[in-house]
């Protein structure tokens, strides 16, 4: 990890920690680090994002309109390159991952065109995985 490129640490609750281990170490990827029976460290694309055990969620119900899609809110995510972007769509495939919405091409030619996905974590998580062709749209206007 390079020291001067900011990392983000982000805490998230999780009813099952065997479901989420297989779901975030086998399914997405993410290398596990230290953990206990409470919780465990993951290695989310470089960032450190720990999932711990609570004995209920609880989640809100809340969407936006984007782009066409009910954008699920809360939510999470990593922006990807397009390449590692098709890479865990296609493994979230192969593991039966139901998609809340399919990977798409987002704002095709218009500032901030993106590759998107949204899903959900087995205890009701909701992420969103992007890849911008070009890193200077990220934050386009």
């Amino acid at each position: 990890m390079t020291p001067d490129i900011p990392r983000f640490h982000l805490a998230v609750p999780v009813t099952d920690l065997e479901a989420a281990r297989t779901f975030y170490g086998a399914v997405i990827g993410c290398p596990e680090g230290r953990s206990s029976d409470r919780w465990i460290d993951w290695n989310l694309y470089g960032h450190q994002f720990v999932t711990h055990l609570v004995d209920r969620t609880g989640a809100i119900e809340a969407h936006n309109p984007v782009d066409g899609h009910d954008v699920p809110v809360p939510h999470f995510g990593v922006l990807l390159t397009v390449d590692a972007f098709h890479q865990l769509a296609d493994r979230l495939r192969g593991a039966g991952t139901e998609f809340v919405i399919e990977p798409y091409l987002r704002f095709a030619g218009k500032p901030g065109e993106q590759w998107t996905m949204f899903f959900r974590d087995p205890s009701g998580n909701a992420l969103e995985v992007k890849a911008f062709a070009d890193d200077a749209q990220v934050f386009a206007t």
